[in-house]
């Protein structure tokens, strides 16, 4: 069991230690491995540790952390929806979110109160698709799903007002923020502990996940409590896309593309897949941000549109493959 469980989150992990080498040595200067290894034993010059330290270390790790909190959140959804194309911006978290963000961008705040403005968004927006979608006989996955496509659709009318609406200066940072952005994301510990510790919670929970992942009915007779789990992966995916979205804006198609790859290619064991999700969505995130900060240096390009770029065919074949 170790050894199947240890063997691709090995791999994993290798992947994500090599794409933080990628995303610390690429940029407008370009520095060695040898380098980057001296600036971690507190070597060499000054200039080479500046960019490190300061610049590039913390948003590769912000990367890293948003990565993987959306990928352990789309593969919670769909283990939830029981649907490989679910995803927390399909529920319409993501557009709360950015309400938030962008009302305390209009009221002149800036740092902490447009993340707290964010997460409150995002925590409302849970809440709203919920109460809408409980009806007499409780929830389903269908009636969850079409009330947050339908939420989503309501925050893109808020969203669009909003930007018609507001100065012609503020529109630039705006936009990137919509379109996902880390080039602010310079506190990166708060989100990975969070997902260190999400991850560290939800593995003893896998042999429960994988019998909700083939149905409520068949998880009650084997003794687990499914409303309950039901509420708190709901939660928990919609606490871990609200992190990811105060961090870096609106970045969508990790939390779709991520899971079922993984699943395609190491099974249905949550066990498994959570923690692997973890690494693979950083992974991929920090890969996504190197390219989009580099592809048209010295501009910058929103990482949200590496992974739309990425994640747009892939959905669509997705969704040719379930007709």
């Amino acid at each position: 069991m170790l050894t199947r469980l240890g063997l691709p989150l090995g791999l994993l992990l290798l992947a994500a230690l090599g794409a933080l080498v990628i995303a610390l040595g690429v940029g407008s200067a370009q520095i060695s491995p040898t380098q980057i290894w001296e600036v971690t034993q507190g070597k060499g010059d000054a200039l080479a540790r500046t960019m490190v330290m300061e610049l590039r270390l913390p948003r590769a790790l912000s990367a890293f952390a948003v990565g993987g909190l959306l990928a352990v959140a789309g593969a919670l959804m769909q283990v939830l929806l029981r649907n490989p194309l679910a995803d927390p911006y399909v529920l319409g978290l993501s557009g709360g979110a950015s309400i938030g963000a962008l009302a305390a961008m209009l009221g002149g705040l800036g740092g902490l109160a447009i993340s707290s403005s964010a997460f409150g968004g995002a925590l409302f927006s849970t809440f709203l698709v919920f109460g809408l979608a409980h009806g007499s006989g409780g929830w389903t996955p269908s009636r969850l799903l079409l009330t947050g496509v339908v939420v989503a659709a309501g925050w893109g009318a808020v969203i669009t007002l909003m930007l018609a609406l507001s100065p012609a200066e503020r529109l630039p940072g705006m936009l990137y923020w919509l379109m996902g952005d880390l080039s602010y994301a310079r506190t990166p510990w708060p989100p990975l502990l969070l997902l260190v510790i999400t991850c560290a919670v939800l593995i003893p929970l896998g042999r429960s996940l994988n019998v909700l992942a083939r149905g409520p009915q068949q998880a009650a007779a084997l003794g687990v409590a499914v409303r309950p789990l039901e509420w708190c992966i709901y939660v928990t995916a919609s606490l871990l896309t609200a992190a990811a979205v105060t961090t870096a804006g609106s970045i969508g198609f990790v939390g779709l593309v991520v899971p079922h790859m993984l699943r395609l290619l190491l099974g249905n064991d949550q066990r498994l897949i959570l923690p692997a999700c973890a690494l693979a969505g950083g992974t991929l995130l920090v890969l996504a941000d190197t390219l989009a900060r580099t592809m048209i240096a010295p501009e910058q390009l929103p990482v949200g549109v590496i992974t739309a770029l990425l994640g747009v065919p892939t959905f669509l074949f997705l969704l040719y493959r379930s007709r």
